[in-house]
């Protein structure tokens, strides 16, 4: 996933990314998608001011942790079916940028077993935080 740090509402900031989480999920629209799981690839990348992300202590609570992204994806797909990976995304990023400290995020998911003749179909999505 590309980094987007030289944006200029994002030059004073860190990223933070998890990449290729990989989850078995129900997500599709087709019948036979309905009745099994699928891989997922999913990768989040959160943009987060220096000023509330630079730890003084270098303890955790001064940063946002990754547990945050995993645990928040975690939560979204435990919730049952889904048609698309748009939704997915959507729902994901949404869940980024509830976090207070969190000003952009990137998701982008990516089901690598659909078709034989391609590395994976997905979807990508990125949002920022009006400044105050």
């Amino acid at each position: 996933m590309q980094s987007l740090l030289s944006h200029p509402s994002l030059m004073d900031c860190r990223r933070l990314f998890l990449r290729n989480f990989e989850v078995s999920i129900n997500i599709g629209v087709h019948a036979f998608e309905k009745t099994g799981e699928q891989r997922v690839l999913i990768n989040v990348s959160l943009y987060i001011p220096l000023g509330v992300s630079t730890p003084k202590a270098d303890e955790l609570d001064e940063v946002v942790d990754y547990d945050f992204i995993r645990r928040s994806v975690a939560q979204r797909v435990s919730k049952g079916h889904i048609h698309l990976q748009e939704t997915l995304c959507d729902d994901l990023l949404a869940a980024m940028l509830a976090h207070p400290k969190v000003r952009a995020a990137q998701v982008s998911t990516e089901k690598p077993d659909v078709y034989p003749d391609c590395e994976s179909v997905g979807c990508e999505v990125f949002g920022l935080k009006a400044l105050s």
